[in-house]
């Protein structure tokens, strides 16, 4: 959900030709990657939202984190993001990650169906996703079927283990004890 790089690219202009499929023609292919280098990642404690309980992870390359603009804009859509109540424990994991330009992402992973997860996002500063205009704080609801960049992914498989770990597999399940799991802060990978 971001663009391919965290630093300005010195790497040629992609070829003319087809969008890559779901982007604006316009748009054309994102700009060929440079040196590829992970992000940091911290794990602001979890909040409650539109009945359901929300953990949280943010993604920057800037060490002093996301702006609290920018995080305030990102949880006050997040409401557009989640699905209604089905009797599964209420529980969302987000993903919340500032660009290297001016673009933010944020990715709402919602369990539903007891074991299933339900994806939203939206993004600001980031016109080729939809959004009006380069204010990261300014998000639109994105369409595209992605489910998040390199750097939005680490937390997928730690919150499927901690879902199994508290509430699938014990007699009773425990939505507090699966709160309290989260990846440990660090970088977006290296976790061996």
């Amino acid at each position: 959900m971001t663009s391919a790089t965290s630093t300005p690219s010195t790497a040629p202009a992609a070829p003319a030709g087809p969008a890559p499929s779901g982007l604006p023609a316009s748009s054309g292919a994102p700009p060929a990657p440079a040196a590829f280098r992970e992000k940091f990642l911290t794990v602001p404690p979890p909040v409650e939202t539109a009945g359901r309980r929300i953990k949280r992870y943010h993604v920057t390359a800037d060490p002093a984190g996301i702006e609290p603009e920018v995080e305030r804009a990102a949880y006050a859509m997040l409401p557009r993001l989640l699905p209604e109540p089905d009797g599964t424990p209420p529980a969302t994991f987000a993903v919340l990650h500032r660009g290297g330009d001016d673009s933010a992402y944020l990715c709402a992973y919602s369990w539903v169906w007891d074991n299933v997860l339900h994806f939203r996002a939206a993004a600001a500063g980031q016109p080729v996703l939809g959004c009006p205009d380069r204010d990261p704080t300014n998000f639109a609801v994105t369409e595209l079927p992605w489910i998040g960049c390199v750097w939005e992914l680490p937390p997928i498989l730690h919150e499927r283990n901690a879902w199994v770990r508290h509430l699938l597999s014990p007699e009773v399940p425990d939505l507090e004890a699966y709160l309290a799991d989260s990846l440990p802060e660090g970088t977006t990978g290296d976790r061996a």
